[in-house]
Protein backbone atom coordinates (compact mmCIF):
# COMPACT_ATOMS: atom_id res chain seq x y z
CA UNK A 1 0.00 0.00 0.00
CA UNK A 2 1.34 3.81 -0.65
CA UNK A 3 0.20 4.53 3.01
CA UNK A 4 2.69 1.85 3.84
CA UNK A 5 5.54 2.23 1.80
CA UNK A 6 5.60 6.05 2.31
CA UNK A 7 6.32 5.48 6.39
CA UNK A 8 9.16 3.29 5.46
CA UNK A 9 10.56 6.25 4.06
CA UNK A 10 10.67 7.33 7.83
CA UNK A 11 13.28 6.25 9.76
CA UNK A 12 12.51 3.03 12.33
CA UNK A 13 12.48 4.57 15.59
CA UNK A 14 9.55 7.19 13.99
CA UNK A 15 7.45 4.72 11.74
CA UNK A 16 4.67 3.44 13.44
CA UNK A 17 1.86 2.14 11.35
CA UNK A 18 0.10 4.45 9.14
CA UNK A 19 -3.51 4.94 9.96
CA UNK A 20 -6.75 5.84 7.95
CA UNK A 21 -9.56 7.70 9.72
CA UNK A 22 -10.98 6.15 13.01
CA UNK A 23 -7.94 3.97 13.09
CA UNK A 24 -5.38 4.51 16.70
CA UNK A 25 -3.25 7.16 16.78
CA UNK A 26 -0.36 7.51 15.52
CA UNK A 27 1.06 10.76 17.15
CA UNK A 28 3.66 8.45 19.27
CA UNK A 29 6.41 8.86 17.13
CA UNK A 30 9.13 9.84 18.51
CA UNK A 31 10.93 12.58 16.38
CA UNK A 32 9.84 15.96 16.70
CA UNK A 33 9.11 18.28 13.85
CA UNK A 34 8.98 22.15 14.72
CA UNK A 35 7.41 23.96 12.05
CA UNK A 36 6.57 28.16 11.80
CA UNK A 37 2.80 28.60 11.23
CA UNK A 38 2.27 30.88 8.19
CA UNK A 39 1.45 33.97 9.85
CA UNK A 40 1.39 34.88 13.13
CA UNK A 41 -1.42 34.52 15.63
CA UNK A 42 -3.55 37.95 15.95
CA UNK A 43 -4.97 37.85 19.73
CA UNK A 44 -7.31 39.99 21.89
CA UNK A 45 -7.30 40.30 25.75
CA UNK A 46 -4.43 37.39 25.89
CA UNK A 47 -0.91 36.45 24.54
CA UNK A 48 -0.82 34.75 21.74
CA UNK A 49 0.77 30.88 21.69
CA UNK A 50 4.42 30.56 19.85
CA UNK A 51 4.10 29.97 16.03
CA UNK A 52 6.83 27.40 16.57
CA UNK A 53 4.74 23.78 16.27
CA UNK A 54 6.07 21.05 17.19
CA UNK A 55 4.82 17.79 15.24
CA UNK A 56 6.07 14.64 13.62
CA UNK A 57 6.52 12.68 10.39
CA UNK A 58 3.77 10.55 10.79
CA UNK A 59 1.26 13.21 11.86
CA UNK A 60 2.48 14.78 8.68
CA UNK A 61 1.46 12.24 6.62
CA UNK A 62 -1.83 11.59 8.68
CA UNK A 63 -2.69 15.67 7.84
CA UNK A 64 -2.39 15.09 4.37
CA UNK A 65 -4.27 11.68 4.13
CA UNK A 66 -7.05 13.01 6.27
CA UNK A 67 -7.76 16.07 4.86
CA UNK A 68 -7.65 14.45 1.31
CA UNK A 69 -9.96 11.73 2.33
CA UNK A 70 -12.31 14.75 3.25
CA UNK A 71 -11.83 16.47 -0.05
CA UNK A 72 -12.40 13.34 -2.07
CA UNK A 73 -15.74 12.58 0.00
CA UNK A 74 -17.26 16.19 -0.70
CA UNK A 75 -15.99 16.31 -4.52
CA UNK A 76 -18.01 13.24 -4.35
CA UNK A 77 -21.12 14.29 -2.52
CA UNK A 78 -20.87 16.71 -5.10
CA UNK A 79 -21.61 14.66 -7.99
CA UNK A 80 -24.18 12.22 -6.14
CA UNK A 81 -26.23 15.31 -5.54
CA UNK A 82 -26.16 16.00 -9.28
CA UNK A 83 -26.93 12.29 -9.73
CA UNK A 84 -29.94 13.35 -7.36
CA UNK A 85 -28.99 10.13 -5.09
CA UNK A 86 -28.59 13.08 -2.42
CA UNK A 87 -31.88 15.50 -1.86
CA UNK A 88 -32.74 18.48 -0.04
CA UNK A 89 -29.94 20.81 1.70
CA UNK A 90 -25.90 20.00 1.15
CA UNK A 91 -23.53 22.19 1.97
CA UNK A 92 -19.94 21.04 1.46
CA UNK A 93 -16.67 21.91 3.32
CA UNK A 94 -13.88 21.40 0.47
CA UNK A 95 -11.17 23.99 1.29
CA UNK A 96 -11.67 24.39 5.22
CA UNK A 97 -10.42 20.91 5.62
CA UNK A 98 -7.75 21.87 8.45
CA UNK A 99 -10.12 23.14 10.65
CA UNK A 100 -11.95 19.79 11.57
CA UNK A 101 -8.27 18.28 11.20
CA UNK A 102 -6.41 20.33 13.44
CA UNK A 103 -8.59 21.38 15.95
CA UNK A 104 -9.05 17.00 16.26
CA UNK A 105 -4.93 16.92 16.80
CA UNK A 106 -5.03 19.56 19.71
CA UNK A 107 -8.02 17.86 21.82
CA UNK A 108 -9.35 14.78 22.71
CA UNK A 109 -12.65 12.66 22.35
CA UNK A 110 -13.52 13.36 25.63
CA UNK A 111 -13.94 16.90 24.41
CA UNK A 112 -17.41 17.81 22.98
CA UNK A 113 -18.13 19.49 19.24
CA UNK A 114 -21.32 21.16 17.92
CA UNK A 115 -20.69 22.79 14.74
CA UNK A 116 -23.83 23.85 12.08
CA UNK A 117 -24.79 22.57 8.77
CA UNK A 118 -21.53 22.26 7.50
CA UNK A 119 -20.96 19.06 9.13
CA UNK A 120 -19.47 15.96 7.31
CA UNK A 121 -15.76 16.35 7.61
CA UNK A 122 -16.09 17.17 11.56
CA UNK A 123 -17.87 13.82 11.94
CA UNK A 124 -14.99 12.42 9.62
CA UNK A 125 -12.93 13.91 11.89
CA UNK A 126 -14.40 12.52 15.07
CA UNK A 127 -13.86 8.95 14.14
CA UNK A 128 -17.08 8.72 11.61
CA UNK A 129 -16.89 5.66 9.23
CA UNK A 130 -16.87 6.72 5.65
CA UNK A 131 -19.98 4.35 4.46
CA UNK A 132 -22.58 5.66 7.40
CA UNK A 133 -21.56 9.39 6.20
CA UNK A 134 -22.55 8.79 2.54
CA UNK A 135 -25.49 6.50 3.86
CA UNK A 136 -26.71 9.34 5.73
CA UNK A 137 -26.09 11.47 3.28
CA UNK A 138 -28.58 9.44 0.70
CA UNK A 139 -30.94 9.22 3.15
CA UNK A 140 -30.28 5.33 3.86
CA UNK A 141 -31.32 3.52 6.89
CA UNK A 142 -27.34 2.45 7.47
CA UNK A 143 -27.16 6.44 8.41
CA UNK A 144 -25.10 7.82 11.26
CA UNK A 145 -28.80 9.69 12.04
CA UNK A 146 -30.30 6.75 10.45
CA UNK A 147 -30.87 8.30 7.24
CA UNK A 148 -33.35 11.09 8.93
CA UNK A 149 -30.94 13.54 9.33
CA UNK A 150 -29.11 14.25 6.33
CA UNK A 151 -26.42 16.43 4.87
CA UNK A 152 -27.10 18.99 8.27
CA UNK A 153 -27.80 16.38 10.87
CA UNK A 154 -24.80 14.58 11.21
CA UNK A 155 -24.00 13.03 14.73
CA UNK A 156 -22.03 10.61 16.57
CA UNK A 157 -22.67 10.52 20.47
CA UNK A 158 -19.99 8.38 21.77
CA UNK A 159 -17.35 10.88 20.45
CA UNK A 160 -18.87 13.49 22.33
CA UNK A 161 -19.92 15.02 18.48
CA UNK A 162 -23.53 17.08 18.53
CA UNK A 163 -24.17 17.68 15.17
CA UNK A 164 -25.41 19.03 12.81
CA UNK A 165 -27.91 21.88 13.01
CA UNK A 166 -29.82 23.41 10.80
CA UNK A 167 -31.21 27.07 12.18
CA UNK A 168 -28.32 29.62 12.11
CA UNK A 169 -26.83 30.02 15.53
CA UNK A 170 -28.90 27.85 17.49
CA UNK A 171 -25.97 25.32 18.28
CA UNK A 172 -23.80 28.04 20.23
CA UNK A 173 -25.94 28.19 23.02
CA UNK A 174 -26.26 23.94 23.04
CA UNK A 175 -22.49 23.98 23.00
CA UNK A 176 -22.12 26.56 26.19
CA UNK A 177 -24.79 23.97 28.00
CA UNK A 178 -22.46 21.09 26.99
CA UNK A 179 -19.56 23.19 28.27
CA UNK A 180 -21.84 23.79 31.62
CA UNK A 181 -21.97 20.00 31.77
CA UNK A 182 -18.91 19.98 31.74
CA UNK A 183 -17.73 22.15 34.55
CA UNK A 184 -20.80 20.87 36.86
CA UNK A 185 -19.21 17.14 36.75
CA UNK A 186 -16.05 19.09 36.70
CA UNK A 187 -14.38 16.89 33.78
CA UNK A 188 -10.99 18.63 32.45
CA UNK A 189 -12.44 18.86 29.35
CA UNK A 190 -14.26 21.77 27.52
CA UNK A 191 -16.17 22.14 24.16
CA UNK A 192 -15.93 23.64 20.41
CA UNK A 193 -19.04 25.28 19.14
CA UNK A 194 -18.47 26.18 16.01
CA UNK A 195 -20.31 28.67 13.58
CA UNK A 196 -19.50 30.71 10.63
CA UNK A 197 -19.44 34.23 9.89
CA UNK A 198 -22.63 34.12 8.55
CA UNK A 199 -24.32 33.63 12.08
CA UNK A 200 -21.42 35.90 14.16
CA UNK A 201 -24.27 38.57 14.25
CA UNK A 202 -26.82 36.31 15.61
CA UNK A 203 -28.20 37.46 19.46
CA UNK A 204 -28.09 34.24 20.79
CA UNK A 205 -24.38 34.02 20.47
CA UNK A 206 -24.00 36.85 22.87
CA UNK A 207 -26.41 35.51 25.14
CA UNK A 208 -24.72 32.51 25.44
CA UNK A 209 -21.46 34.10 25.60
CA UNK A 210 -22.39 36.87 28.23
CA UNK A 211 -23.57 33.55 30.53
CA UNK A 212 -20.62 31.66 29.43
CA UNK A 213 -17.84 34.38 30.94
CA UNK A 214 -19.83 34.95 34.12
CA UNK A 215 -19.37 31.08 34.93
CA UNK A 216 -16.18 30.51 33.36
CA UNK A 217 -17.22 27.75 31.23
CA UNK A 218 -14.81 25.42 29.30
CA UNK A 219 -16.51 26.81 26.06
CA UNK A 220 -14.49 27.86 22.98
CA UNK A 221 -16.27 29.57 20.24
CA UNK A 222 -14.85 29.46 16.22
CA UNK A 223 -15.86 31.56 13.90
CA UNK A 224 -15.41 29.42 10.72
CA UNK A 225 -14.70 32.51 8.64
CA UNK A 226 -15.24 31.69 5.27
CA UNK A 227 -15.96 35.30 4.36
CA UNK A 228 -19.27 34.69 2.68
CA UNK A 229 -22.08 33.64 5.06
CA UNK A 230 -24.59 32.56 1.71
CA UNK A 231 -23.69 35.13 -1.02
CA UNK A 232 -22.89 37.86 1.31
CA UNK A 233 -19.42 39.34 1.52
CA UNK A 234 -18.47 39.64 5.40
CA UNK A 235 -18.06 43.48 4.98
CA UNK A 236 -21.71 43.84 3.69
CA UNK A 237 -23.10 42.05 6.62
CA UNK A 238 -20.81 43.17 9.25
CA UNK A 239 -19.55 46.48 11.24
CA UNK A 240 -16.74 44.93 12.72
CA UNK A 241 -15.50 42.17 10.66
CA UNK A 242 -12.73 41.03 13.75
CA UNK A 243 -15.07 38.38 14.43
CA UNK A 244 -11.87 37.02 17.40
CA UNK A 245 -12.61 40.30 18.80
CA UNK A 246 -16.28 40.75 18.88
CA UNK A 247 -16.53 38.68 22.78
CA UNK A 248 -15.42 41.77 23.91
CA UNK A 249 -14.46 40.73 27.53
CA UNK A 250 -13.53 37.81 26.07
CA UNK A 251 -10.30 36.97 24.91
CA UNK A 252 -9.89 36.00 21.12
CA UNK A 253 -7.84 34.81 18.65
CA UNK A 254 -7.43 35.45 14.68
CA UNK A 255 -5.66 31.95 13.23
CA UNK A 256 -5.01 30.65 9.59
CA UNK A 257 -7.66 28.06 9.15
CA UNK A 258 -5.74 27.03 6.12
CA UNK A 259 -2.80 26.02 8.14
CA UNK A 260 -3.68 22.57 9.73
CA UNK A 261 -0.52 23.10 12.46
CA UNK A 262 -1.33 26.63 12.92
CA UNK A 263 -5.12 25.51 13.65
CA UNK A 264 -3.81 22.62 16.42
CA UNK A 265 -1.67 25.04 18.08
CA UNK A 266 -4.28 27.77 18.41
CA UNK A 267 -6.88 24.93 19.63
CA UNK A 268 -4.57 23.59 21.66
CA UNK A 269 -4.16 26.66 23.66
CA UNK A 270 -7.81 27.78 23.63
CA UNK A 271 -8.54 24.20 25.72
CA UNK A 272 -5.96 25.07 28.12
CA UNK A 273 -7.09 28.56 28.48
CA UNK A 274 -10.86 28.10 28.39
CA UNK A 275 -10.53 25.12 31.11
CA UNK A 276 -8.12 27.13 33.38
CA UNK A 277 -10.26 30.88 32.77
CA UNK A 278 -13.12 30.33 31.10
CA UNK A 279 -14.51 30.72 27.14
CA UNK A 280 -12.33 32.18 24.34
CA UNK A 281 -13.46 33.29 20.70
CA UNK A 282 -11.24 31.52 17.53
CA UNK A 283 -11.83 32.87 14.22
CA UNK A 284 -10.63 30.82 11.79
CA UNK A 285 -9.95 32.54 8.60
CA UNK A 286 -10.44 30.30 5.78
CA UNK A 287 -12.36 29.82 2.27
CA UNK A 288 -14.71 27.29 1.33
CA UNK A 289 -14.16 26.31 -2.36
CA UNK A 290 -18.13 25.44 -3.62
CA UNK A 291 -21.17 27.97 -2.91
CA UNK A 292 -22.77 27.90 -0.23
CA UNK A 293 -25.16 25.12 -1.12
CA UNK A 294 -25.15 22.82 -3.86
CA UNK A 295 -27.81 25.34 -4.63
CA UNK A 296 -25.68 28.35 -5.21
CA UNK A 297 -23.01 28.14 -7.94
CA UNK A 298 -20.81 30.47 -5.61
CA UNK A 299 -19.49 32.42 -8.61
CA UNK A 300 -22.30 35.38 -8.95
CA UNK A 301 -20.54 37.08 -6.01
CA UNK A 302 -16.84 36.33 -6.27
CA UNK A 303 -14.92 35.69 -9.16
CA UNK A 304 -13.29 31.94 -10.36
CA UNK A 305 -10.03 33.94 -10.04
CA UNK A 306 -10.54 34.83 -6.25
CA UNK A 307 -10.94 30.99 -5.82
CA UNK A 308 -8.44 29.93 -8.00
CA UNK A 309 -5.90 32.20 -6.38
CA UNK A 310 -6.75 30.87 -2.87
CA UNK A 311 -6.73 27.31 -3.86
CA UNK A 312 -2.90 28.39 -5.61
CA UNK A 313 -1.24 30.06 -2.66
CA UNK A 314 -3.37 28.71 0.54
CA UNK A 315 -4.71 25.53 0.16
CA UNK A 316 -4.61 23.35 3.19
CA UNK A 317 -3.51 20.23 1.20
CA UNK A 318 -1.39 21.56 -1.09
CA UNK A 319 0.46 23.31 1.83
CA UNK A 320 0.97 19.99 3.81
CA UNK A 321 2.06 18.26 0.40
CA UNK A 322 5.11 21.01 0.49
CA UNK A 323 5.95 20.56 3.75
CA UNK A 324 6.05 16.55 3.11
CA UNK A 325 8.48 17.43 0.36
CA UNK A 326 10.96 20.13 2.05
CA UNK A 327 11.57 17.77 4.98
CA UNK A 328 12.06 14.69 2.85
CA UNK A 329 9.25 12.69 3.85
CA UNK A 330 7.51 11.55 0.46
CA UNK A 331 7.94 11.51 -3.27
CA UNK A 332 5.50 12.89 -5.29
CA UNK A 333 4.33 9.47 -6.41
CA UNK A 334 4.03 8.20 -3.02
CA UNK A 335 1.13 10.72 -2.40
CA UNK A 336 -0.43 10.40 -5.77
CA UNK A 337 -0.37 6.74 -5.30
CA UNK A 338 -2.39 7.51 -1.39
CA UNK A 339 -4.50 9.45 -3.67
CA UNK A 340 -5.69 6.75 -5.38
CA UNK A 341 -6.24 4.37 -2.87
CA UNK A 342 -8.52 7.53 -1.17
CA UNK A 343 -10.23 7.48 -4.16
CA UNK A 344 -10.80 3.88 -4.21
CA UNK A 345 -12.08 3.83 -0.38
CA UNK A 346 -14.40 6.67 -1.35
CA UNK A 347 -15.73 4.77 -4.08
CA UNK A 348 -16.28 1.24 -2.13
CA UNK A 349 -17.82 3.33 0.76
CA UNK A 350 -20.12 4.24 -2.03
CA UNK A 351 -21.17 1.49 -3.32
CA UNK A 352 -21.67 0.06 -0.10
CA UNK A 353 -24.03 2.90 1.59
CA UNK A 354 -26.22 2.32 -1.91
CA UNK A 355 -27.26 -1.48 -0.66
CA UNK A 356 -28.36 0.18 2.48
CA UNK A 357 -32.33 0.39 2.03
CA UNK A 358 -34.31 3.43 2.89
CA UNK A 359 -35.57 3.82 6.12
CA UNK A 360 -39.17 2.33 7.17
CA UNK A 361 -41.90 4.47 7.13
CA UNK A 362 -42.53 3.63 10.84
CA UNK A 363 -39.58 5.81 11.33
CA UNK A 364 -41.16 8.67 10.47
CA UNK A 365 -42.58 8.73 13.91
CA UNK A 366 -39.45 7.14 16.16
CA UNK A 367 -36.87 9.50 18.04
CA UNK A 368 -40.13 12.47 17.91
CA UNK A 369 -40.61 12.35 21.88
CA UNK A 370 -39.19 10.46 24.44
CA UNK A 371 -41.87 7.90 25.63
CA UNK A 372 -43.57 8.21 28.87
CA UNK A 373 -43.07 12.08 28.80
CA UNK A 374 -46.82 12.23 28.59
CA UNK A 375 -46.65 13.05 24.51
CA UNK A 376 -48.08 11.20 22.02
CA UNK A 377 -47.47 11.07 18.01
CA UNK A 378 -50.35 10.19 15.91
CA UNK A 379 -51.25 9.05 12.41
CA UNK A 380 -51.95 11.41 9.79
CA UNK A 381 -55.19 11.42 10.27
CA UNK A 382 -55.12 12.46 13.55
CA UNK A 383 -58.27 10.77 14.77
CA UNK A 384 -57.53 9.57 18.05
CA UNK A 385 -56.17 13.39 18.67
CA UNK A 386 -59.14 14.96 17.48
CA UNK A 387 -61.55 12.70 19.56
CA UNK A 388 -59.42 13.45 22.90
CA UNK A 389 -60.30 17.16 22.32
CA UNK A 390 -63.45 19.28 23.42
Amino acid sequence: MAAAALLRRIPAARAPAMVFMAARSISDSTAALTIETSVPFTSHLVDPPSRDVTTTPAELVTFFRDMSLMRRMEIAADSLYKAKLIRGFCHLYDGQEAVAVGMEAAITRSDSIITAYRDHCTYLARGGDLVYAFSELMGREAGCSRGKGGSMHFYKKDANFYGGHGIVGAQVPLGCGLAFAQKYKKEDTATFALYGDGAANQGQLFEALNISALWKLPAILVCENNHYGMGTAEWRAAKSPSYYKRGDYVPGLKVDGMDVLAVKQACKFAKDHAVANGPIVLEMDTYRYHGHSMSDPGSTYRTRDEISGVRQERDPIERVRKLLFTHDLATAAELKDMEKEIRKQVDDAIAKAKESSMPDTSELFTNVYKKGFGVESFGPDRKELRASLP
